[in-house]
């Protein structure tokens, strides 16, 4: 099996999905969960050759002219994505099965899932920067289509609506950098501009590459100030909010920034933008997670804090920083898959989500509450667990650099050792219980997703050596651009680290125990989130739909006349400034070739065109306008053109019954034009009759490629056997055109008349 074989799989599966539901029923999901299982023991048998640096690659060609080839590209940092979208993928099928069982449009739900799926392999396997691009834009359309999937409720659409705005618009920015990149490099392989790395940071276009490909890193994994639209996002169905955070659409901006550390980072500007904005984030959201009640914004904010975290440590950029991302990356996709699952099974038992109304639940849901339990530990930094691993790697990759980083961190832990308590020991170990429901122990569906992850956490925090030297030092290898080495223990010894962790504990502690005083929040809090980033959105929103209703006001009025004459100063602006923008015309016609009578014929449509535009009386004017065409008609025949000329007579004078059979059915008009409308539509016309003059005058003087006409003339007989050459190329030389041409016009005919049966049907005269 290669790696496109892995990514039609998926996408032929998700095609695939609703025709399962309908007849395997409630087994789909299980049986969905074969292929994302299966393709983990794939990726797992990759694992010793990336281990050794040799990173899997393949590519196909697929639209050349455009430099865009099905490339991929798998080395340690792909890899462990990989890992976690298809395992995490697995469990959230089993798990979506038995929470939204009985759902009329499950089938449906688990084809957007496997649409997302594929979007985030297809997404973190890719080498061709355009390819990136793509499913990169396809992770926000099934992101979409999973927030809004209820999409009866308010404010799932508009959750659903301002995540695919947010992320759309930085994956704008996100594809002009690749572009610029692309002419940087001259290429659009990953693999391939690696080795180019030092004169693309030394570019004058280096700070524009790195500015667009930060918005589309930082609107995609929330990053400050485009942190509102994932809490907003949890208006999602659970499954879909665990596998956002765990695994994939949210990590996707982190997973971008690791990808290019090794060409865009190590600057200053690099640096101070991610350390930053990384830094703002991690700190903002943690705290906003503790004025939250609902468990899913709670868990929202602390993986907005967690993205924060790793945009932070990636600015950092030393090799030990860049490993501390990779382990806090691992151990936040277990734990925190978790907790979201359990969420959900809280939710699906007890009717609620209120951290207020829960309580006392590890009776009820002795399992759920050991996974849960299992899961906030980690998250909390408590060893054995991975999470300990993880705050442990931090801090030892901050303790040699700058003393505020290392508290900027650490307070972030402790601001996550007491988010991990108000999630977990409220509603299973503390208080009473309000909640609507009579909690119980839901189906093993439910509960062996999170204590499979939750597990996963405590074996690798038991056993680091599992994953430390194979997946995430090859990882760590890969977004630093050179070895690093990852040594993963629970006991380093009385180290500085040893001693903030614990400085971290009895921090959370104290928040969590005066947690009733953080939740209300003070008032410039309450300010910011009344003006802050998300206020901006709205009101940039709201001012799209003015501009929109007014140009639909301006422009959609509902009057023919104004359509035409939109439709004409637009071209006369579009073609007409660039032409005088242009040289300086050379038009200088002999007016001594003029003849007496092609200058009076001349004279003749001039005069018809202008009694056309003042006459009073319709059927004078629709008499002017015939006197027009068959003054063209005569021109064709002074110039050569016989059979153009008897084209144009009959043209003319189906249009002139026309329109009188048209005019007589119309109501007499009550008034004409006023004058002032009349001036401007003829000096309207004079312009675009000027421009035609001219285009056609600087036409006639242009000669890229030999006249065809010779062609024409000469292939006419021999070729077609007809002697009419205007004939022969309607319907020999151009025959599909012109069929083409019939079909429409038939096709418009037909139209026309199921128009005039339905208006006699209906008694519309």
């Amino acid at each position: 099996m290669d790696v496109l074989a892995v990514l039609l799989s998926i996408f032929t599966l998700s095609i695939l999905a609703p025709a399962l539901h309908r007849f395997a029923g409630n087994a789909s999901g299980v049986l969905s969960s074969l292929l994302p299982f299966s393709l983990v023991f794939y990726f797992a048998t990759l694992l010793p050759r990336i281990a050794a640096g040799t990173p899997l690659s393949a590519s196909y060609p697929w639209v050349p002219g455009l430099g865009l080839r099905l490339s991929f590209y798998v080395d340690g940092w792909s890899l462990l994505f990989a890992l976690l979208i298809s395992g995490v993928g697995g469990i959230v099928l089993i798990y979506s099965g038995s929470y939204l069982r009985g759902h009329p449009e499950l089938g449906r739900f688990y084809s957007y899932l496997l649409l997302f799926m594929g979007s985030m392999l297809g997404l973190v396997v890719s080498d061709n920067l355009l390819l990136v691009f793509v499913f990169w834009e396809l992770t926000g359309f099934a992101s979409y289509m999973l927030i809004g999937f209820e999409h009866e409720r308010d404010r799932a659409r508009a959750g659903a609506l301002q995540a695919l705005l947010v992320t759309g618009a930085g994956g704008l920015a996100l594809l002009a950098g690749f572009v610029l990149l692309g002419q940087v490099t001259g290429s659009y392989e990953y693999s391939e501009f690696l080795s180019a790395a030092g004169s693309v940071r030394a570019h004058p276009l280096y700070p524009a590459v790195l500015a667009l490909a930060l918005a589309g890193a930082f609107t995609k994994s929330a990053q400050f100030p485009f942190h509102f639209w994932l809490p907003n996002a949890m208006e999602a169905p659970t499954p879909v909010s665990a596998y956002l955070h765990s695994a994939t659409m949210v990590k996707a901006g982190i997973y971008l920034l690791g990808r290019l550390n090794p060409v865009l980072g190590g600057t200053l500007l690099w640096s101070e933008s991610l350390t930053v904005v990384g830094g703002v984030t991690m700190l903002s959201a943690a705290w906003l997670g503790l004025g939250q009640s609902d468990l899913k914004r709670i868990l929202a904010y602390s993986t907005v804090s967690a993205l924060g975290l790793m945009t932070f440590l990636l600015g950092v950029g030393t090799p030990e920083a860049l490993a501390g991302a990779a382990v806090f990356l691992f151990g936040h996709a277990l734990y925190k898959g978790a907790l979201f699952l359990i969420a959900g099974v809280v939710d699906h038992e007890t009717g609620t989500r209120d951290v207020s109304r829960l309580g006392g639940l590890r009776q009820a849901m002795p399992i759920t509450a050991a996974a849960a339990a299992l899961a906030a530990f980690s998250m909390a930094g408590l060893p054995p667990f991975l999470g300990y691993l993880g705050k442990e790697s931090v801090y030892a990759a901050l303790s040699d650099g700058e003393p505020l980083l290392l508290v900027a961190a650490a307070l972030t832990s402790a601001l996550f050792f007491a988010l991990a308590a108000i999630v977990v020991v409220q509603p299973f170990f503390s208080g009473r219980l309000l909640a609507p429901g009579k909690p119980r122990e839901g189906p093993t569906a439910l509960w062996s997703g999170p204590l499979v992850l939750s597990g996963a956490g405590l074996l690798l925090g038991l056993a680091p050596d599992l994953v430390d030297e194979s997946l995430l030092a090859s990882a760590s290898r890969a977004i630093a651009g050179k070895p690093v080495d990852v040594d993963l223990v629970l006991w380093h010894g009385f180290t500085p680290a040893f001693f903030l962790s614990l400085v971290t504990f009895a921090g959370g502690i104290a928040v969590f125990a005066s947690r009733r005083r953080w939740s209300l929040q003070p008032r410039w809090i309450r300010v910011i989130e009344r003006w802050g980033p998300e206020r901006w959105y709205e009101g940039g929103l709201e001012a799209l739909y003015a501009t929109a209703s007014t140009q639909t006001r301006l422009l959609q009025n509902g009057y023919l006349r104004y359509y035409l004459l939109t439709v004409v100063a637009a071209t006369l602006t579009a073609v007409g400034a660039p032409l005088l923008r242009s040289a300086p015309l050379s038009l200088n016609p002999a007016w001594s070739d003029f003849r007496f009578y092609e200058l009076a014929l001349a004279a003749l449509v001039m005069s018809a065109a202008l009694a056309t535009a003042s006459l009073d009386s319709r059927w004078g004017a629709v008499a002017a306008l015939g006197v027009v065409g068959y003054g063209l008609a005569l021109i064709f025949i002074l110039f050569g053109a016989p059979d153009l000329a008897m084209t144009q007579f009959l043209f003319e004078t189906l249009m002139v019954i026309l329109f009188v059979l048209v005019f007589y059915f119309l109501p007499r008009f009550a008034t004409s034009s006023p004058p002032g409308a009349r001036l401007r539509d003829a000096v309207v016309a004079l312009l675009a009759g000027g421009l035609m003059t001219l285009l056609v005058m600087i036409a006639t003087e242009v000669q890229l490629q030999p006249s065809i006409s010779g062609y024409f003339a000469e292939g006419s007989v021999p070729k077609a056997h007809g002697r009419n050459i205007v004939n022969v190329i309607l319907v020999d030389f151009r025959a599909l055109d012109t069929l083409g041409e019939i079909t429409v016009l038939a096709a418009a005919g037909i139209g026309v008349f199921a128009l005039l049966k339905l208006g006699r049907g209906e008694g519309i005269s």
